[in-house]
């Protein structure tokens, strides 16, 4: 058997170049943000020190990220919307103070950051050239005619929307949006309230099942299976009624705010991404002719 040749690498459009950069700024820019909300913070406890050390993990998938640009990988849209929307309330909900006026610094690093997430998602879904270029697969070891070679593996399933796969990655944030809040909640056990450990458990048991209901769900969902859809729009209700009562009792409104938001946000596009899917916009025809 032979190896075939790698193909050469053609130069990537400016468009493609300017995103990769502007990802990189935002990545840095999401660690100097948290950093300067956890310094002014009056009060620097282990809720924050989670929440913020979560939403600094943005970065490492802000990398992940600019792989998947480089590469012209199709999911990188779906990725990055999600992402950006994402980043966008988990250091929002860090800004506001439990009580006073949030500082100056923190309030300009979240405008320029918010900023910076606008521009990335504009980018993705308005530049023809990300578009054109953002159409290819993973990689991976194929063999054909006794030739073994390393390249795009097309997927056997029908082709998908965008919306289809928007709707997967903001579902696949349900179980990390879940189990943040649930490890807060551990810190108030270690406070005496040893009453919520059943409801922690439960919490961290629901995070964690709902990682391989939603893994399940979208692997169907993919194949353009219809039970799919409503499958995942019961994982998705069945998610907001177990979370959001649990962010209230056990971390008060502040908690319900700042770690219920966001998981309103991801189920929200991803209902609205199945929405799209299943009912497509129809396209505008054309105004007639006028009369010779």
């Amino acid at each position: 058997m032979r190896t075939a040749a790698e193909p050469v690498e053609v130069r990537r459009p400016s468009a493609v170049r300017a995103l990769t950069t502007l990802l990189a700024v935002t990545a840095a820019a999401t660690v100097v943000v948290e950093l300067l909300n956890y310094w002014y913070a009056p009060e620097q406890e282990f809720g924050l020190a989670v929440r913020t050390g979560w939403a600094m993990l943005r970065s490492l998938a802000f990398l992940v990220l600019i792989g998947h640009v480089k590469r012209g990988r199709v999911a990188a849209r779906p990725f990055g919307l999600i992402l950006a929307v994402t980043t966008v309330f988990a250091v929002g909900r860090l800004v506001v103070p439990r009580s006073g006026v949030p500082p100056l610094p923190g309030l300009l690093g979240f405008g320029v950051l918010t900023a910076l997430c606008v521009a990335v998602v504009v980018l993705l879904y308005r530049s023809d050239a990300v578009r054109g270029h953002l159409v290819r697969h993973r990689k991976g070891l194929v063999i054909s005619g006794g030739v073994i070679s390393w390249r795009e593996v097309t997927p056997k399933r029908p082709p998908v929307t965008g919306w289809l796969l928007t709707a997967r990655v903001a579902a696949f944030t349900y179980s990390p949006l879940m189990l943040v809040p649930a490890l807060i909640a551990a810190g108030s056990v270690l406070d005496g309230r040893l009453s919520a450990v059943p409801a922690v458990l439960c919490w961290f048991a629901a995070g964690i099942l709902v990682s391989y209901l939603v893994l399940f769900g979208t692997a169907f969902l993919l194949r353009e299976r219809p039970w799919a859809r409503r499958f995942l729009i019961v994982v998705t209700l069945g998610v907001l009624a177990v979370d959001l009562p649990l962010c209230w009792w056990l971390l008060g409104v502040d908690g319900l705010v700042r770690d219920g938001a966001p998981l309103v946000a991801a189920a929200l596009l991803t209902l609205y991404s199945l929405h799209r899917a299943t009912h497509p916009r129809q396209p505008t025809p054309p105004p007639p002719a006028p009369p010779r």
